[in-house]
């Protein structure tokens, strides 16, 4: 059987606590220090609060403690991490294999996607060193994710929604190149995300101020099941600096897409208690996106659905609401019925490949959408047949504002009598039980029939806790008691069966630490990452004969590649003879020959193409080239 774990980002311990209640069956949060997201720490403190509140419903809370270490940090890392382990912390989440080398206690290890998880050789070894998980790239398809599973035995988690870095994780080196701010020690300064321009070798302006390196935002909601068959159980969403509403939203719709596979067939079960009542509909495109793919899920170079890049933008584009049918008095006019409200944001791609907005004023009985303010629309910006997204929805924003969900863990009560007076147990979904005593005689009751009914009103109040009452069962004679002696009563097993479930949470625990195995490479280079003494004693205990610094500790010098990805810009431009798309926006109608180079402000970077393996290289400049 397939226990299945729906995994949520949590920037700070309010959004886990959101992301347990809309049905998370683990979150993973940033610590003080450490974390890939440096601007998502959080004290050990607030850790352990929201360890102790994601245990009541048996979820599980992993730090992302991914970032590489320098020397002078080793120390201060092992501190932290003993703090996390005793504040209740299941697992951490790691890049640095100096870790490994630490006497550490028994906190389950998983190797993050920034250890560049894309071979069966590379996961086996990860497994055999210790790993209790390994989160595979996000770029494998699902063939060659099943590969993996067949090749080992150890836990696989994958993404399935959110943000892409255009590069194989864990080995992008270009932010750092630009501002040394490394993305492998949590400061990425995204430069995926600039506009750039594409020249040839004369300096020719190819395509111009587009944000070229900029993808769009995965979405694999329709390959849960496939996912599943290819050997993950963990289901990871992207977004430790999303917004609440994000948390929310994306939390609530996987929730309800897994609960859906799950309820297929008995071969599938959740990973943690509780049901999830929802007060919204999750919606995905309703919440911050760039337009959505698969992203090489099926093996192929584009998306089923699409392109896989968003050239046209960086931010949000939202939903499509409809396309242009005409503008007529400075009001859109679109092809379909709409809900489209005042204080809603719209948002176009114009012809140059640019995206242009406005939020709305008012909407007619015609459905005619007038812009606010002194904002002008023109033909020219938006031809009829143009794709119009709402990329804020004002009474979404509104609702997600308020409480969106609530998840009970289901119950069943019995009152009866007691030698001291009465007494309450129950017996939980999980089979967890608690009892509370009341000493009290109670007198015999007037009226049987309404002293039953206010046992069972006061008793089944349970408003305010976790738990909700799915039967009770009243096996006393026809007492009367007290409101407050009988919310005392509930009140008392409420707070022993919330021990009670704590005392009974499995928490994951490493095994001891195996043998050291040979690593499947005699030479490493700075793609290693290996940035600390403790680094480089791990990879000579596993046979490795020569290892370079990281590009942190001594950049590599010219030529060094700080990207590699599966994103090809001559594919997306439509210059690939092997896959001759039709030529996007914004670009020459010619197929480029010869180097590439990417240019943005001084900065300047050559482009490669491995077509042989449907790769992309960016390096940095040889002198003279």
């Amino acid at each position: 059987m397939s226990c299945l774990e729906l995994l949520a980002p949590a920037k700070n311990m309010e959004f886990g606590k959101a992301a347990v209640d809309h049905g998370a069956d683990a979150v993973y949060i940033g610590p003080e220090r450490f974390g890939a997201r440096a601007a998502a720490g959080n004290s050990v403190a607030d850790i352990e609060a929201l360890c102790n509140y994601a245990h009541r419903y048996f979820a599980r809370v992993y730090v992302a403690f991914n970032t590489l270490l320098f020397d002078n940090e080793l120390e201060p890392a092992r501190r932290l991490i003993q703090q996390l382990y005793h504040a209740g912390v299941d697992a951490l989440i790691i890049q640095d294999m100096g870790l490994l080398e630490m006497d550490l206690p028994p906190i389950p290890l998983f190797a993050s996607t920034q250890t560049d998880n894309r071979t069966p050789e590379k996961v086996r070894f990860l497994e055999q060193s210790g790993f209790s998980r390994v989160i595979l790239a996000r770029e494998l398809s699902l063939s060659a994710i099943k590969q993996i599973r067949d090749a080992t035995r150890v836990d696989l988690e994958a993404f399935v929604h959110g943000a892409l870095c255009v590069c194989y994780s864990g080995q992008c080196y270009m932010s750092a190149a630009i501002g040394g701010r490394s993305a492998n020690r949590g400061a990425c300064g995204q430069p995926c995300r600039l506009a750039w321009n594409l020249e040839d070798k004369e300096g020719t302006v190819l395509c111009e101020n587009r944000h070229l390196l900029s993808l769009k935002d995965m979405n694999r909601a329709d390959f849960l099941g496939d996912l599943v068959r290819a050997g993950i159980t963990s289901f990871k969403i992207e977004g430790r600096l999303k917004s609440l509403d994000y948390v929310k939203n994306i939390t609530g719709f996987y929730r309800q897409k897994l609960d859906a596979l799950i309820k297929t067939g008995s071969s599938y079960t959740k990973a943690s208690s509780g049901r999830t009542t929802f007060f919204f509909t999750p919606d995905p495109c309703k919440t911050f996106n760039r337009g959505f793919t698969d992203y090489f899920l099926s093996g192929s170079s584009h998306s089923p659905s699409g392109a896989i890049d968003a050239f046209d933008t960086p931010k949000s584009v939202g939903e499509p609401i409809g396309q242009v049918k005409q503008i007529k008095n400075q009001a859109l006019v679109l092809d379909r019925p709409h809900d489209l409200r005042a204080g809603d944001g719209v948002c176009f791609p114009k012809v140059t490949g640019r995206l242009k907005g406005f939020y709305v004023n008012r909407v007619d009985e015609n459905q005619r959408v007038f812009p606010s303010g002194k904002t002008q629309i023109h033909k020219k910006d938006l031809p009829k047949g143009t794709m119009v997204f709402r990329n804020h929805d004002l009474g979404f924003a509104r609702l997600m504002a308020g409480m969106t969900a609530q998840r009970k863990i289901s119950l069943d009560m019995t009152f009866c009598e007691h030698p001291q007076g009465f007494e309450l147990s129950c017996v939980d979904e999980d089979n967890i039980q608690a009892r509370a005593l009341l000493d009290v005689p109670g007198e015999p009751a007037r009226n049987p029939d309404t002293a039953r009914a206010a046992i069972k009103k006061q008793l089944g109040k349970l408003g305010n806790t976790c738990f909700e009452l799915n039967r009770l069962e009243i096996l006393s004679k026809p007492v009367f008691l007290p409101a407050a002696d009988l919310n005392r009563l509930r009140r008392d097993l409420v707070a022993c069966l919330e021990k009670n479930r704590l005392k009974a949470y499995v928490r994951l625990t490493a095994g001891p630490r195996p043998t050291p195995v040979p690593f499947y490479q005699d030479n490493l280079d700075f793609r290693a990452n290996a940035a600390n003494r403790l680094s480089i004693q791990f990879y000579k205990k596993r046979g490795v004969k020569s290892i370079d610094p990281a590009f942190e500790c001594a950049s590599p010098g010219p030529g060094t590649p700080v990207m590699t990805t599966k994103h090809c810009i001559r594919r997306s431009l439509g210059w690939c003879h092997g896959k001759a798309d039709k030529n996007r926006a914004g670009s020459t109608a010619r197929p480029a020959v010869g180097p590439l180079f990417l240019t943005h402000g001084k900065h300047r970077f050559q482009v490669i193409f491995n077509c042989r393996e449907c790769e992309m290289q960016i390096r940095t400049l040889i002198p003279g080239s």
